[in-house]
């Protein structure tokens, strides 16, 4: 599997790089500014990119940036972005389109090597895994809408859980319940926000996230 990773200090770059390495992909490219993020996705169109939100020459956004703006020249291109920090605008930008192949962690959450991997393999065939504190910024976002008010704490916390690409059978192991109690508050909840049901779990997502886009 072909990666472009953008990270701007060296330490983690190269970490990065051993990491993708030793699990068997081929790293493209690592850079470490914007610019040069933009050009190597748009140019090389790897099978996924890990990018880091803050990349000079300002330091603020510019992975985010020039991530959404290669999808934009290359639709679908599978991005994810690893950051310290939650940029609600922008993390929102990179789902709204609903093509999927999307992931936002936080760097200080990724304490599983083999699942980080994992969950960029996901990405690079087309899921979505989304931080539960990339997902709460967002649904604070949105708290004042009536649909949220009435979720349940049970429903709020499947919400969350399914916004992070999980099945049924796998929040049902999380929260300790049964299937058909997660297959309930499934329904409570696309029913509370006016959200079809789907049985594939990563338009679930997508339509989870479109709507706390707004």
């Amino acid at each position: 599997m072909r990666i472009v990773i953008a990270e701007d200090l060296a330490l983690l770059r190269d970490g990065l790089i051993r990491i993708f390495e030793a699990n068997g992909f081929e790293v493209l490219d690592a850079v470490d500014n914007g610019p040069a993020l933009l050009r190597a996705l748009t140019t090389l169109r790897p099978d996924v990119a890990v990018v880091d939100v803050r990349l000079p020459p300002t330091c603020t956004d510019e992975g985010l940036v020039a991530a959404i703006e290669a999808r934009g020249e290359v639709p679908g291109l599978p991005v994810m972005v690893l950051s310290q920090y939650v940029e609600q605008l922008y993390a929102r930008e990179l789902v709204a389109d609903r093509a999927g192949a999307v992931g936002y962690l936080l760097k200080d959450r990724v304490m599983d090597v083999g699942q980080f991997v994992a969950d960029v393999r996901k990405v690079a065939a087309g899921g979505t895994v989304i931080d539960p504190e990339v997902v709460t910024a967002l649904v604070s976002r949105r708290s004042a809408d009536p649909g949220l008010r009435t979720l349940t704490a049970k429903e709020s916390e499947v919400l969350s859980l399914m916004a992070q690409g999980r099945s049924n059978s796998a929040i049902a192991a999380r929260m300790l319940v049964t299937e058909k109690t997660v297959s309930k508050h499934t329904f409570n909840i696309f029913a509370k926000l006016r959200l079809d049901q789907s049985d594939d779990d990563n338009r679930r997502v997508l339509a989870v996230l479109a709507y706390l886009e707004g």
